[in-house]
């Protein structure tokens, strides 16, 4: 089975991490963090914001984002950046693709991005905003390639807990 990869770059908040912990364990999504992080993973925020998923999520860490790219030789990755001249929506994302995001205060660093032009998307937003919450943005960018995707190997309806769809209400 094919599965889409989160990359954070070197992330600061703890509380955006666990919540993009818990995502990516929603949705079958191997997490991926570049170092330095601005945190310990051991600290409480970041358990709090991923609650009991945490140990079930699939995450591997790097160095350094020399020590990413060595490691996953030919990866698809797109960038997701305020700075990127197309629309996130404008892209096919790959079943096995990598969906990268720089840290809160920053973003992912320009030299990189040059290198990678077309690899560069971003989420609409009116005015002067700066950008939207990192986990908020991981959300959107993510489950737009999970939609491309077919939602693959997810669940696709939900049942009532207490009464059934099934029953027509007069």
């Amino acid at each position: 089975m094919a599965e889409l990869n989160i990359v954070l770059y070197e992330p600061e908040i703890p509380a955006n991490t666990g919540n993009i912990g818990r995502t990516c364990v929603a949705t079958g999504t191997r997490l991926h963090l570049i170092e330095p992080l601005g945190f310990q993973l051991s600290e409480k925020a970041i358990k709090r914001a991923g609650m009991d998923y945490w140990r079930e999520l699939d995450v591997v860490r790097y160095l350094n984002w020399q020590d990413f790219l060595d490691k996953n030789p030919g990866a698809r990755i797109y960038m997701a950046t305020t700075k990127a001249q197309r629309v996130y929506t404008e892209v096919s994302y790959e079943p096995d693709c990598y969906i990268m995001f720089g840290k809160e205060s920053a973003g992912i660093p320009e030299d990189i991005l040059k290198k990678y032009p077309d690899a560069c998307v971003r989420i609409p937003m009116i005015g002067e905003t700066r950008s939207l919450n990192l986990s908020n943005s991981v959300a959107i960018i993510l489950y737009e390639a999970l939609r491309q995707n077919q939602f693959e190997h997810m669940k696709l309806q939900g049942q009532l807990h207490h009464q059934s769809w099934d029953e027509v209400q007069a």
